[in-house]
């Protein structure tokens, strides 16, 4: 123990000696210096040992590389080099459709796509081209495969036929809709949100397999719709390799659904726009006053009136703030005064529909009393008047009387052509005599046993010596056209003064919607409040705007009335460079009550068919009333102005002579309707008085017919004559066609088993039959544009015979070739081409994406939306007026125009379109099935399908 102790003292001893003499010797920072050399030293070692361990190894490392691993593969290496060597140009093939006119159009589109859909994110990833180009060939590829099913598919009868076949099924569903919530008769709150409901439930009932609700109200559904809609495109359009490749098709996938469909249809969707487009389209129409003021009347939409209730306000405080002198003051205070009419008419319809107080107008004129008489005479040879007149007869149990009538007409009419044509035939030498006759006997036996036998059901009920008479003529001489002229007087003055006939029907609801439709009864309601108290206000300066037809078509009863009227002053306006003289024709109206005068002005072509209107009516007139001809050069010369002036007042004094009024009693109507202050509706035009051929005069066409065949060869005459002995047989079946056209009530088109309101419009056309289908599918569009099903079939049956030959008057019998060549260049590489170019326009306007539209604000959509209506009102011609009437026009162009002021019904009109397209291109992808699935999660199928079992579900139990 002592000798360790000692040996570890000895140690520390030496140890701390020998570090003082160090440190004596050295000094304190030797140490340091110690250390340091130390760390060199080993530093230096691992340095020498690392390069030299280096050297050895790779030397050892090769050797083993070549001795033991086997060989690397030469596709890595590959790879490598072609990754450094730059990327060449590909070439693309640009021909896309085989025109070049609408391949470059079509090839700007796909670049403006790329452009901003994909280029301005994609370039911040990489610079590498080749997936934009990917991309491309993808997009061409399919635009080319998308070219060649489009050209080996015939396109005729989806323009000519589905397409308006969807069109009139849509509308159909739209009234059906609009019935449905007027018979609930309740005020909703949201009644827009209502009808939009109420309209898928009827599509469900009509389609029964497909209901797009979901598609046209959700967003989120309708862009899953898209994206469906397009990867099933892109499976039929790539080839099968650019399919499987997810990134790339869903690419293209959402810059075709989100990109370019998704803001396609919401623009076209959008009303605002289709309102826009309705006033483009029709943009050289001149808007007219009088169909202004229908509108404001008509309308029900309280934002519609105030939004121009506000700008006539704007205007009005403009013009009350010109400083204005000499002539310019009347025409300012004319113009005050209008606006002060307009705002009036607009708060009074608005108290109106805000306080639930509407009436309707046929009602209201109805039990107002003061009407239009139109005589009898005009009735019976008016298709629109005779059609009501034929409804009130039916109600009275007198239609026996005017079938009578109608027949005797007809066979008046044939049996003058007999003879004419049987006369012509003798002077060639030529007899026919004992079967013409024998055709007339039947013809009159017909007529007799139908209506006035002992046997007829209904009968005629007339003097017994005259039937016994005419009994007797029959038996024993040739019949002739007068043979029934005797019985046919006594009949119309039975119906003209029988009080349960025409002096009731002119107090019934029938004869004021017959005024309505002659467009002779004007609205009453302004009139007079509810409550008693009168309405003062006139618009014009002496309160003639405020005058209706009802007042002025009953003046002349009162002899204390007088009119006085005079040409004050004459003008050239010059409108849309069309350059035309105007009269100022000043009118002073005085009774024992009141004293009124106003300006109206009219043109010469006013006057003109002002004078042919009334020389129809009134035949005498045209001997005593001569109007100042026409002059084609030098009609602006003031000389000649003033001599013109002069010849028509001297034609205006003639007119209103007291003598030339009480010689003509209806006149009085036609005068007042001319001096209205308000624009001056036409009358028929030379292309109207030209179809009156088909209206009316079948006699002047018979007479037509026969003086053709005496200048017809020989062998061309005896054909003429074979046919105009058929004809005779039509006096003999005419009273009993016309009643079993107005008792079995036959449609136009051949019924079918289904009800015709639960189906689509074109449904009852056999495809098979190859007979000028276009043509027919127009007819039933008509049909349901203006509802003519809930018009009498007589009168249905007359609409559609005029129709085709007022189509075949102006085209001939080439209308459904017509409508084929349309078609054919509608799909033409031009029309392609110019459709694609404004595609590229609206999109990328100058090469630039287009940005979104702000909305417009709401009363500027709701004044876009009185003008639209107001331009289609002005439009329509007169002729479809004369034909179907005034209001039935009116209403069913308002209706067309309600139905475009709905967005998600808009939608839905666009996606049938687009499913009806897609099933047209390929017929074999079963594209009716997929959209079939595609909208099987809709609400209403669900619900119509749960109806539908719940209803079939007891006729199970029971079986």
């Amino acid at each position: 123990m002592c000798s360790c102790l000692q040996t570890s003292l000895s140690i520390w001893g030496w140890g701390s000696l020998g570090l003082v003499l160090f440190l004596v010797t050295f000094g304190p920072f030797a140490i340091f210096y110690f250390a340091f050399y130390i760390l060199c030293f080993v530093g230096g070692g691992f340095v020498v040992t690392l390069l030299f361990g280096k050297s050895n190894s790779e030397k050892y490392l090769e050797q083993c590389e070549h001795s033991f691993l086997p060989c690397t593969s030469v596709g890595i290496p590959k790879c490598i080099e072609e990754m450094k060597r730059e990327a060449r140009p590909i070439k693309i093939d640009r021909r896309l459709t085989g025109a070049n006119i609408i391949d470059e159009p079509l090839q700007q589109v796909i670049q403006f796509s790329l452009r901003d859909y994909v280029q301005y994110w994609y370039y911040t990833l990489s610079d590498d081209e080749s997936f934009l180009l990917e991309i491309r060939q993808a997009l061409q590829y399919a635009l080319v495969q998308f070219s060649a099913r489009s050209k080996e598919t015939d396109w005729q009868p989806y323009f000519t036929t589905r397409l308006v076949d969807d069109f009139g099924t849509h509308l159909r569903v739209f009234r059906k809709a609009q019935q449905r919530i007027a018979e609930k008769g309740d005020q909703m709150k949201d009644q827009a949100e209502e009808l939009v409901d109420t309209f898928f439930e009827v599509e469900v009932e009509m389609e029964k397999e497909v209901c797009r609700d979901l598609v046209c109200t959700s967003p989120k559904d309708e862009e899953g719709f898209l994206r469906d809609l397009c990867e099933v495109l892109l499976y039929i359009l790539l080839p099968p390799g650019d399919f499987q490749n997810k990134i790339m098709r869903y690419f293209v996938r959402e810059i075709l659904s989100r990109g370019i469909l998704l803001p396609l249809i919401n623009q076209l969707s959008d009303p605002d726009y289709i309102n826009q487009y309705v006033i483009w389209m029709i943009r050289d129409s001149n808007c007219n006053y009088e169909a202004f003021m229908n509108i404001i009347k008509l309308s029900d939409n309280v934002g519609e009136l105030e939004a121009v209730k506000d700008k006539a306000s704007e205007e009005l405080q403009y013009l009350r703030s010109l400083d204005t002198a000499g002539d310019d003051i009347n025409t300012i205070k004319n113009q005050i005064n209008s606006l002060l009419y307009v705002i009036k008419v607009c708060d009074s319809r608005i108290q109106r529909l805000q306080s639930g107080k509407e009436i309707d107008t046929v009602k209201l004129a109805a039990n107002f009393g003061k009407l239009c008489t139109v005589p009898l005479d005009h009735i019976l040879v008016d298709n629109v008047a005779l059609q009501f007149f034929m409804d009130y007869m039916q109600q009275t149990g007198g239609q026996a009387h005017l079938f009578f009538w109608m027949t005797v007409e007809g066979y008046r009419v044939t049996a003058q052509q007999q003879l004419e044509v049987l006369q012509s035939r003798q002077k060639d030498g030529k007899h026919q005599t004992n079967q013409t006759k024998g055709l007339l006997r039947a013809a009159a036996f017909g007529v007799y046993e139908q209506y006035l036998s002992e046997k007829a059901s209904p009968r005629v009920n007339i003097d017994d010596n005259l039937v016994a008479k005419l009994a007797e003529t029959l038996n024993h001489e040739d019949p002739t056209p007068e043979i029934f002229d005797d019985i046919q007087r006594k009949v119309y003055e039975l119906m003209l003064r029988d009080e349960r006939f025409y002096p009731s029907f002119k107090q019934n609801v029938l004869y004021v919607r017959m005024l309505a439709e002659l467009d002779m009864l004007k609205d009453p309601s302004f009139r007079g409040s509810d409550d008693g108290e009168g309405e003062s206000f006139n618009g014009s300066p002496t309160g003639s705007i405020n005058l209706s037809l009802d007042d002025l078509s009953n003046v002349p009863s009162d002899e204390t009335v007088q009119l006085h009227a005079y040409i004050s002053d004459t003008g050239v306006c010059n409108d849309h460079g069309k350059t035309y003289a105007l009269y100022a024709i000043t009118v002073h109206r005085r009774s024992p009550n009141s004293e009124e005068t106003w300006k109206t002005y009219r043109r010469y072509s006013d006057f003109h068919d002002f004078h042919m209107r009334i020389t129809e009516q009134f035949e005498n007139l045209a001997n005593i009333l001569k109007l100042p001809g026409k002059k084609t050069f030098n009609n602006m010369d003031r000389e000649f102005l003033e001599k013109r002036k002069k010849d028509l007042n001297a034609y205006l004094q003639l007119l209103l002579n007291p003598e030339m009024m009480k010689a003509s009693p209806a006149l009085a109507h036609y005068v007042y309707d001319f001096l209205e202050n308000k624009a001056y509706s036409k009358g028929k035009g030379d292309f109207a008085r030209k179809m009156d051929t088909f209206v009316n005069p079948l006699r002047n066409s018979m007479r037509n017919v026969s003086n053709a065949v005496k200048s017809l060869p020989d062998s061309l005459a005896e054909g003429m004559t074979k046919m105009s002995d058929n004809m005779g047989k039509m006096s003999e079946r005419l009273g009993q066609d016309i009643k079993q056209s107005f008792f079995k009530v036959p449609p136009l088109i051949q019924k079918t088993y289904s009800d015709p309101d639960h189906c689509r419009v074109a449904a009852p056309i056999d495809d098979n039959v190859d007979d000028n289908i276009p043509l027919r599918v127009m007819l039933l569009l008509m049909d349901e544009v203006f509802d003519l099903k809930e018009r009498n079939q007589w009168l249905r049956r007359n609409i559609k015979n005029l129709l085709q030959q007022l189509i075949r008057a102006t085209y001939g019998d080439t209308i459904n070739r017509k409508i084929v060549d349309h078609v054919d260049w509608m799909t033409s590489p031009e029309q392609v081409a110019d459709a694609v170019k404004r595609f590229r326009d609206a999109f990328w306007p100058n090469g630039i994406l287009a940005e979104t539209v702000p909305r417009r604000d709401k009363a500027i959509r709701m004044r876009t939306r009185v003008a639209g209506k107001t331009k289609l009102l002005e439009v329509m011609p007169d002729e479809l007026k004369h034909i179907i009437g005034a209001e039935t026009t009116r209403k069913g162009i308002l209706r067309v125009f309600e139905m475009f002021q709905h967005t998600q019904l808009n939608k839905r009109m666009v996606y049938v379109f687009l499913e009806r397209f897609l099933e047209t291109l390929f017929p074999q992808n079963k594209f009716h099935e997929l959209f079939n699935k595609l909208h099987s999660r809709s609400k209403q199928m669900q619900r119509y399908k749960q109806r539908l079992h719940s209803t079939q579900a007891p006729s199970l139990q029971k079986r």
